[in-house]
């Protein structure tokens, strides 16, 4: 086999991995996703070595998606960590084998507590699978890697669990885009989610367009403007929108005709508003919906207070 050929064979192994996994998601599975929710403390994922790894991400995911979760190392416990630990908690236990020392040394302390394990582990029948509330099982057939040792099937198949469980999650609690906008406030979503028109509108030298002025005048102020639009007013209170588009479709159906013509004649009369509240990602679905590059942003008397365009909204 090419170099090429070992790495489309690892990666056909740990799809097949997942498929398998599949017939795993059963009535433990329900019980650790009712565990979870009706969880009135934290979710604490634990795991050595390359299950910790995969366990932090665990938590990582679970805490991002509404879930109050974060990662012990068991090591760390028998240094103080337990202390970190309520009746009130809900415990991850991940091992591959079911058999880590490490691990099944922090378990009795937690029984002690009677705090409710979830294990997850890829032998049903280890000391951990038999002390845990529940068992996930993420056995697989064997791992992608050649010599049949290193985790990686394993693992991606613990971390495949770990999200479906975060899925559950999110749909038993009705999570929300804007839910997720709040724990990622740094990030693109959540910009998008978090932002509204009055952070990006454009104010200043907005083009407004009296409703009797020729269209060649109207022309000149629309490419001033550089928004592809301009806006018609009367005594501050909006009238209609002429586009480029327009534009471009009245000097085809009037010709010679075209410099006659008044804003009027081809403005828009109910264009696209919101809000100044409207958050951007709403905009994005109306320009969408809607097909257009631009909204007004107006007031409750429905008096202009800006422009958003396409341009605006890629924060």
């Amino acid at each position: 086999m090419t170099t090429r050929e070992y790495g489309i064979q690892c990666i056909k192994d740990e799809a097949q991995a997942l498929l398998d996994l599949i017939g795993n998601i059963d009535d433990n599975f329900d019980q650790a996703v009712d565990l979870v929710l009706h969880c009135k403390g934290k979710v604490i994922v634990t795991g050595v070595g390359k299950s910790g790894h995969i366990g932090a991400k665990i938590a990582a995911t679970l805490a991002s998606t509404g879930t109050p979760s974060f990662f012990v190392n068991p090591l760390d416990v028998y240094h103080g960590d337990l202390g970190v630990m309520t009746h009130d908690d809900v415990v991850i236990a991940i091992s591959n084998s079911g058999t880590t020392d490490e691990l099944l040394r922090f378990i009795p302390m937690v029984l002690h507590m009677q705090i409710p394990i979830i294990g997850m582990t890829g032998n049903p029948d280890s000391l951990l699978a038999k002390y845990s509330t529940c068992h996930l099982n993420v056995s697989v057939d064997h791992e992608a890697c050649p010599l049949n040792l290193a985790p990686t099937s394993s693992t991606t198949a613990t971390l495949a669990m770990g999200d479906a469980l975060a899925v559950a999650l999110m749909e038993k609690r009705n999570f929300r885009p804007q839910d997720f906008a709040h724990f990622h406030p740094g990030g693109e979503l959540g910009k998008r989610l978090l932002t509204t028109a009055q952070d990006v509108m454009r104010q200043d030298d907005l083009p407004i367009l009296p409703p009797e002025m020729h269209l060649g005048e109207a022309v000149i102020l629309i490419s001033k403007g550089k928004l592809g639009l301009g806006v018609a007013e009367r005594d501050g209170q909006l009238l209609g929108i002429v586009t480029d588009g327009d534009i471009r479709r009245a000097m085809e159906k009037w010709q010679a005709e075209f410099f006659n013509r008044t804003v009027n004649d081809i403005m828009t009369i109910a264009p696209k508003t919101v809000s100044p509240e409207t958050k951007i990602s709403d905009i994005q679905r109306i320009m969408h919906k809607h097909k257009i590059h631009s909204v007004l942003v107006v007031d409750k008397s429905h008096k202009l207070l800006g422009v958003v365009d396409s341009y605006s909204c890629m924060i």
